[in-house]
């Protein structure tokens, strides 16, 4: 299976390793030895060594996109929001080059809209910054902006899997490793900053991984594995494992699904939405009078266009079994070009939020 940009076929051991281990891969001191025997259990004959060299392989070849701890940003530190605004045809190009200059922004993508067709993510340090950037966003390009931050999540993870073993994707290991006491404490020390900046572009492709993680900030490896173990818990990571490269998989249709939910009903039907397998993100944003009536989103991906259609016919019956939903009360974005794609940035807004404390002062 070749997909993309990406010249990479998939085997049975690699839709194995990517159906399991989506979520749930061991924080343990060598990860590979639990992780490979879970897979032999369900029947997918594969050693340590070998789970190693496949990951490594499809790491290095672009199938995944890295492999580890998806931090939460929003847990780390500052803000962010997703932006809409208008470019004209014939200035395109120059406002989405003047809009990707700006160092907070992070994604940027073209979508199919008649208004509204270019739809980008702000991250700044300080939780009151994103106001400051749209405005000097709004006086480098003379088009107005739209800020649509998040009011409420939903879900954010779905799974991408392939026809395969595993195709449930139910392997859970996240239950090994040290016994943790999650905190309330929502800043970070400057011991966990370190932390997080080595591991927010993935752990490094060794057998070894926390041990290196640890070498590389000078740490012993079991605070290392107790400080990921209790950021999963926290909440600070959302999961540890393999994060696939979408477009890779065959995931090659990206709709931006949303709805004008009538206020009473949106936390009834967002966990409903946030349900469905194939919804990777679930929100409440605002709508902005006049220009955007729409303040329920869910994201969607399909391998073709007609897996997509069916996904999206989905999402609506599952609205339809609250109100009527007349055709103007939704829309689909699809995103047509991906005009930046940096990733957010946790150093600026990790360092604002870390703070001395008595084990470090």
């Amino acid at each position: 299976m070749t997909r993309g940009p990406v010249d990479y076929e998939f085997d049975r051991l690699d839709r194995a390793i990517v159906n399991a281990f989506q979520g749930g891969f061991p924080v343990v001191e060598d990860p590979f030895e639990p992780a490979a025997a879970a897979l032999t259990e369900r029947g997918v004959d594969i050693d340590a060594d070998e789970l190693h060299a496949r990951l490594t392989e499809m790491v290095d070849a672009g199938a995944l996109s890295r492999y580890g701890a998806l931090v939460n940003a929003e847990e780390i530190g500052g803000a962010a929001s997703l932006v809409a605004l208008h470019a004209p045809e014939e200035r395109y190009d120059e406002i989405a080059e003047q809009v990707n200059d700006f160092r907070e922004v992070a994604h940027n993508y073209e979508r199919e809209h008649p208004h509204l067709n270019m739809w980008f993510v702000v991250s700044v340090a300080d939780s009151d910054g994103v106001a400051d950037v749209l405005d000097r966003i709004e006086e480098r390009t003379g088009q107005e902006t739209y800020d649509m931050p998040k009011l409420r999540e939903f879900h954010v993870g779905a799974k991408f899997l392939l026809d395969g073993p595993i195709p449930d994707g139910d392997i859970d290991l996240s239950g090994l490793g040290p016994d943790v006491t999650p905190t309330d404490r929502r800043s970070l020390s400057p011991d966990e900053y370190d932390l997080v900046m080595a591991i927010q572009g993935g752990f490094p492709t060794t057998r070894t991984p926390y041990a290196d993680i640890a070498a590389d900030i000078d740490k012993p490896v079991s605070w290392v594995l107790e400080t990921v173990k209790r950021f999963n818990e926290e909440g600070k990571v959302r999961r540890v494992g393999v994060i696939p490269n979408h477009y890779a998989l065959g995931y090659t249709e990206n709709g931006m699904t949303v709805w004008n939910v009538p206020d009473d009903l949106v936390d009834e039907v967002g966990p409903e939405i946030a349900e469905l397998e194939f919804v990777t993100h679930c929100y409440r944003r605002p709508r902005h009078e006049g220009v955007w009536p729409y303040n329920f989103f869910a994201m969607t991906h399909g391998r073709d266009e007609a897996e997509s259609e069916r996904r999206i016919q989905q999402v609506r019956d599952v609205m339809a079994q609250y109100w009527d939903v007349d055709d103007d009360e939704w829309d689909s974005l699809f995103s047509t070009r991906i005009l930046k794609k940096t990733g957010i940035r946790l150093d600026e807004r990790a360092k604002a939020n870390t703070v001395e404390t008595e084990e470090t002062a």
